[in-house]
């Protein structure tokens, strides 16, 4: 049985909740001002690392990052 539920927006946009949310708070960073702004965008970086498994052990682990620096 089809749910007559109302679609999200965000989806019938084709986009994911991610995505979405994402979105939103970009705008809402970008609307702040100084200096709250700037401590917005660097709460904003993410790094995270990865390890390859070989043979049921970790390698070395590689740190990454999705700023620029």
């Amino acid at each position: 049985m089809a749910s007559s539920a109302a679609v999200p927006f965000w989806r019938s946009a084709g986009m994911t909740y991610i995505t979405y949310s994402n979105l939103c708070a970009n705008l809402v960073r970008q609307c702040l001002k100084e200096p709250y702004k700037t401590e917005a965008l660097t709460r904003e970086k993410v790094h995270f690392s990865a390890s390859q498994w070989v043979d049921g052990k970790p390698e070395k682990p590689t740190t990454r990052s999705d700023s620029p620096e």
